[in-house]
């Protein structure tokens, strides 16, 4: 199993230190580096940031928002991110979400498997720098009956293939995401439950295509927070307002993927609550009522031995890349967590 680092949003308050941190694990060789965007930052140029001052560290996006840019454009931008990098770009995408898509964006969150399948093929047609056509539902290029015609992407990529990932929750999602993906992005994976709520999904989208899991890159994100194994409690509360945001304020109250994942995971009454409280506005209230045992099944928590036999439980669930989002107040905090990441995969025997 590798090690990732995500370092979520730019522009959060921690720009520079977020570089340190990328050259961190880069030295330390962690194998990938990810950048996410949402309406402040877009990811592109934060990877572009990070690839000029790291120099093994690959970068991927995660994720590019597929309303955000016509897929041709992802696929210019993957191919000259590619070429900068010297081949380390890893390509991430998803839906994002229907306040998001509709509200910044303006694009009707429609269809959004079948957006996303058509997308992936239109990326993915472009970047073999063969001249471009495509007929679909959602896109068809050339336009009829204009002047356009069908042209190729100039720029080189570094690689022939450059991988490509999909942020995926739902199952329907999450088959796909396994038929025509070379990975998955996954958010609050507990290794307990992890084959029932993603992998067999996921294997069955591999079968689908003919395909296995092997060399196919099951790729959670993890918060990971350093400390005393008696203080995990304490740890813990630390990602309330987080596992909050997301199982309740994420989407609206008919439509969030990361309530629908908590209650897949046995946490019906309880994330019904946590949104009930967001959604009124009593963040605090929410938070409160996350329970400890969901954070800590989502999040790597306490000692170096504490944390290794996490990852074990992780790597035997089938997870092959493990992104860690390391916690901490100061940079130099953050900088003990990613180190203690990397001694806790060496302990494990995972390295």
């Amino acid at each position: 199993m590798q090690l990732g680092i995500n370092l979520g949003y730019w522009g959060a308050g921690m720009d520079g230190d977020n570089l340190a941190v990328a050259q961190e694990a880069d030295r330390l060789g962690y194998a990938v580096c990810w950048a996410a965007e949402a309406y402040g930052s877009d990811a592109a140029t934060v990877l572009s940031w990070v690839a000029a001052q790291t120099e093994r560290i690959e970068v991927g996006s995660a994720i590019f928002q597929i309303p955000a840019r016509q897929p041709a454009m992802t696929a210019m931008t993957a191919a000259t991110l590619d070429s900068l990098s010297g081949g380390r770009f890893r390509l991430g995408l998803g839906v994002s979400g229907p306040q998001v898509s509709e509200g910044w964006y303006g694009v009707k969150f429609d269809k959004p498997l079948a957006r996303t399948r058509e997308y992936v093929e239109i990326v993915r047609r472009a970047m073999t720098r063969e001249r471009l056509t495509y007929e679909g539902e959602h896109w068809t290029l050339p336009l009829p009956g204009g002047p356009g015609k069908p042209i190729k992407l100039t720029v080189h990529p570094q690689r022939e293939h450059i991988p490509l990932y999909i942020a995926a929750i739902g199952p329907k999602n999450l088959e796909q995401t396994g038929e025509i993906a070379d990975g998955a992005l996954l958010i609050f994976p507990s290794a307990e439950h992890l084959e029932e709520t993603t992998v067999k999904y996921l294997r069955a989208g591999r079968e689908k295509a003919g395909l296995t899991l092997d060399g196919f890159d099951v790729c959670p994100t993890l918060p990971l927070a350093l400390g005393d194994d008696k203080d995990v409690a304490r740890l813990a509360d630390t990602f309330r307002p987080y596992t909050a945001l997301y199982v309740g304020g994420m989407g609206s109250a008919k439509q969030n993927f990361y309530n629908q994942l908590a209650q897949r995971m046995g946490y019906e009454k309880e994330a019904a609550e946590i949104q009930r409280m967001y959604l009124s506005g009593d963040k605090q209230g929410a938070a409160a009522a996350v329970p400890q045992d969901l954070i800590d099944k989502t999040a790597l928590l306490g000692s170096v031995d504490r944390i290794a036999d996490r990852m074990k439980a992780y790597a035997a669930a089938g997870v092959t890349t493990l992104n860690l989002a390391p916690a901490g107040f100061t940079l130099d905090e953050r900088i003990a967590s990613l180190r203690a990441g990397s001694e806790a995969l060496e302990r494990a025997g995972l390295a």
